[in-house]
């Protein structure tokens, strides 16, 4: 399951997530956004071993500049705590996944 953040509880969430999380920082009118959630929905259902939390950027402003999000989609990469991976656009499902995979 997705889960969805917002400025008041981005650091909770992320505190009792997974080791593993990708964050994805999007807009709801942005058309590869739209199209890459089905992907994050797929990716959500597909393991445990991580989370995936969506981040509105109109909703949300302060968590897009404290990341420095100037693009949508960005996905930012997590493990331990720490941002370890950074990319922007639309991905597919097999090529989000193998790297997830690799990073367990």
């Amino acid at each position: 399951m997705l889960k969805f953040a917002n400025d008041r509880d981005f650091d909770e969430i992320l505190k009792n997530s997974k080791p593993l999380v990708m964050i994805d920082f999007f807009a709801t009118w942005c058309g590869p956004c739209t199209k890459l959630h089905p992907v994050l929905e797929k990716l959500a259902e597909a393991s445990e071993a991580y989370d995936i939390i969506k981040i509105d950027v109109d909703e949300c402003p302060a968590l897009a500049d404290k990341f420095n999000v100037s693009a949508v989609p960005t996905l930012l990469i997590f493990k331990d705590g720490k941002s370890i991976s950074r990319s922007e656009g639309y991905f597919d499902f097999e090529t989000l996944k193998a790297k997830l995979d690799e990073l367990i």
